[in-house]
């Protein structure tokens, strides 16, 4: 008895709170597509502007912490540019993938990461990835596949290209190494800086494309886009992306790319909330594959590892 109660002490509790701070930033990253559906600007302004916001929003709730005074030590810069780098490129990647192949081989090609991280983290953090994660992503990639079957099955009216299929995977990589890179860096400098950082660097990345459109397509800012934007940057950015960072500080990065496939179950949800669209039968029986999947994680995993290591 006394041994069990030993080792039952020794044990690291369950970081449940980390696992929280990943699935609700997954769950209010959701609402994004929605309020872009509800927009009328081009979606690189949008991402502009989110960003901006965000960037902004984080600097001024963050100023006593002076987020950015870590950004000066050796070796961190060209980090954080790669990172910026990655998200960014994984957005653009995405869009132009919705453009030549559909929402729904789009939305498989980016949201098929997790299958990159399980395989890439032992590589990059030394971190094994467990069999129940194998046996996660089994049943979420399930539930995706059930999601987005009638799309995938519809009127076939876009034309699938041979580029947007190569963009579309070239996204999804971004996205996974943009995760890895991120979970290295939060072992060095504190989450607040890193995603500080990200916004800041994600809004100058895509600026350039921004202009272009803006001045090519002669659009314009309306005020249904100004209150997206604000959305976008202070919830579904800022308040989300903060929660994401701290949390996948906490737990295994395996783990917290799993309850990413919450992101396109909740989507349908708020869509049907504020833009009136139904909810199929498909979306709820591939949703409840991908909760179980991340049940499976939750209570199954392991608990962070002391070995990881920073990229």
């Amino acid at each position: 008895m006394d041994d069990r109660a030993h080792a039952t002490a020794a044990a690291p509790a369950r970081d449940l709170a980390g696992y929280g701070l990943v699935a609700g930033s997954f769950v209010i990253i959701g609402l994004s597509g929605s309020l872009v559906s509800w927009a009328t600007a081009p979606g690189s302004i949008l991402l502009v502007m989110r960003f901006a916001v965000a960037a902004v929003a984080l600097a001024l709730v963050f100023a006593r912490r002076r987020p950015l005074r870590d950004i000066r030590r050796p070796g961190l810069w060209p980090k954080l540019l790669l990172m910026g780098a990655l998200d960014s490129g994984a957005l653009l990647a995405y869009f132009f993938a919705i453009r030549t192949t559909g929402v729904a081989i789009a939305t498989f090609f980016l949201f098929i990461q997790p299958v990159w991280v399980a395989l890439l983290a032992p590589r990059f953090l030394k971190t094994p990835t467990e069999k129940i994660v194998f046996a996660a992503l089994a049943v979420a990639l399930a539930g995706l596949v059930i999601i987005l079957l009638p799309s995938l099955l519809g009127d076939g009216s876009v034309n699938i290209s041979a580029v947007g299929l190569v963009v579309g995977l070239a996204g999804g990589w971004c996205y996974a190494f943009f995760q890895l890179l991120v979970k290295g860096l939060t072992k060095a400098i504190p989450s607040t800086t890193i995603v500080t950082c990200e916004c800041t660097l994600d809004a100058l990345f895509i600026l350039p494309l921004a202009l272009w459109q803006f001045v090519g397509a002669g659009a314009t800012i309306t005020a249904r886009d100004l209150v997206a934007a604000l959305v976008l940057g202070l919830v579904c950015t800022a308040i989300a992306y903060t929660m994401w960072m701290d949390g996948v500080a906490r737990i295994r990065v395996q783990h917290s790319s799993i309850l990413g496939f919450l992101t396109p179950v909740v989507a349908p949800l708020f869509a049907w909330v504020l833009l009136g669209e139904g909810i199929s039968l498909a979306t709820a029986v591939g949703g409840a594959l991908i909760v179980a999947a991340g049940v499976l994680v939750v209570v199954f995993g392991r608990d962070e590892a002391e070995g990881e290591t920073p990229l």
